[in-house]
């Protein structure tokens, strides 16, 4: 039976399992898992072949929440929300006009809780250390992943520990300790801090919340997937250009897409997904080209710190992405993110982070070498707000 509007309120998700996507292992999802250590994946949750009609969505809250029963949350008093999700979509018309290009449009995820997307995964993240009785969690960050776990660790009352690069601008590194948090600044990028949080997970037993080294940040990043969808009527855009650090957003909106696509939500081809890269840490633009990273590469820091991801845990799952949807991966150079934000602001009277900023500018490259088509809609990212890297 379909499910209806008024079940809301009780424990409807749908969620059954979680498996691992090279060899289809399943793993308890009642339990505490990680990753899927049978072929060092990232484990995926997989929901009931139950029929659920998108009608049903009608007069709910406007939050990443309105989609719970394809959310794995089970007992709704689990749910710590600071009412993220159901970000806007703006249309880009002086610039749509200026490239001729049908329509350009952004979604604006600066709006979310603490400033910028980390909000969604990190929502679900801490509601499902919550069901689980956790009451002490780890996050290596670039900036905002971190921020936005302290915010809802605050909210859960679970202890916060977030480890974070020096360099980071100091308005991220307050933010975590306004909340609350307890602070740990390394030299070096992610990778460094992602060290030290698996360190701590082991010597303390702290749950390490590290991007795709557990099953529940990527659920919170599909509703991107489904919001798109809905905002758009159903109709999805032609290309969606997403800034792609460890891609936890990109590899959720193909999942979500896939599972609206399976309820009937959706019909026709989905869009063609691209990752845009700093020209000075592209991991997978390297990845992409020849399989696997070279003997000189060499990832440096760049001012869009949610792409500075040097090894990013996920790369075989975004490869898959970028194959099955016939995208692509691009990059663009620090001084083109700084361009980008001034254009986008002088002419369209929005703020771009530098990782939106890289997908406006990805875009321009993809026009000029006429991977886009002039008939096309795309749909561009502006991840999180200006004003958090002052």
């Amino acid at each position: 039976m379909p499910i209806a509007p008024e079940t809301f309120q009780e424990t409807i998700s749908l969620a059954k399992n979680l498996q691992c996507p090279h060899c289809n292992k399943e793993y308890d999802i009642h339990s505490l898992q990680s990753f899927a250590t049978c072929c060092n994946q990232p484990l995926i949750t997989e929901y009931l072949d139950q029929p659920f009609l998108k009608e049903a969505l009608k007069n709910r809250p406007l939050t990443m929440w309105r989609y719970a029963e394809l959310l794995p949350v089970f007992d709704e008093k689990n749910i710590v929300s600071l009412g993220e999700g159901w970000t806007p979509i703006h249309s880009l018309d002086k610039l749509a006009q200026k490239t001729n290009i049908a329509k350009i449009l952004i979604k604006d995820e600066s709006v979310n809780p603490t400033g910028s997307f980390k909000a969604r995964g990190i929502s679900m993240a801490i509601s499902k250390a919550k069901e689980f009785g956790i009451e002490n969690v780890v996050i290596p960050t670039a900036g905002n992943a971190g921020g936005a776990m302290a915010a809802y660790c605050a909210k859960a009352d679970i202890k916060a520990t977030v480890i974070m690069p020096r360099h980071t601008t100091e308005t991220l590194k307050e933010e975590c300790r306004l909340f609350g948090a307890e602070l740990i600044l390394l030299d070096g990028l992610i990778d460094k801090c992602g060290k030290l949080a698996k360190q701590l997970s082991e010597e303390k037993g702290y749950f390490d919340m590290s991007t795709m080294k557990e099953p529940y940040r990527l659920e919170g990043k599909k509703t991107l997937g489904f919001e798109i969808a809905e905002q758009l009527n159903w109709r999805l855009p032609d290309v969606i250009i997403y800034p792609t650090g460890g891609g936890t957003g990109l590899i959720g909106m193909w999942k979500a897409f896939k599972e609206m696509k399976k309820l009937g939500w959706i019909k026709g081809k989905l869009p063609k997904m691209v990752i845009v890269q700093s020209e000075i840490c592209a991991p997978m633009m390297e990845i992409f080209k020849s399989g696997a990273l070279s003997n000189n590469y060499n990832p440096q820091p760049s001012l869009a710190y949610g792409l500075a991801v040097p090894f990013p845990f996920a790369k075989d799952l975004m490869i898959q992405v970028v194959q099955e949807s016939k995208g692509t991966v691009i990059t663009v150079s620090e001084d083109q993110i700084q361009q980008g934000i001034r254009e986008v602001a002088s002419q369209e009277g929005m703020l771009l982070s530098p990782e939106g900023s890289a997908t406006y500018k990805g875009m321009q490259k993809l026009l000029t070498n006429a991977w886009i088509k002039e008939d096309e809609t795309i749909l561009l990212f502006n991840t999180g707000s200006w004003y958090k890297y002052r």
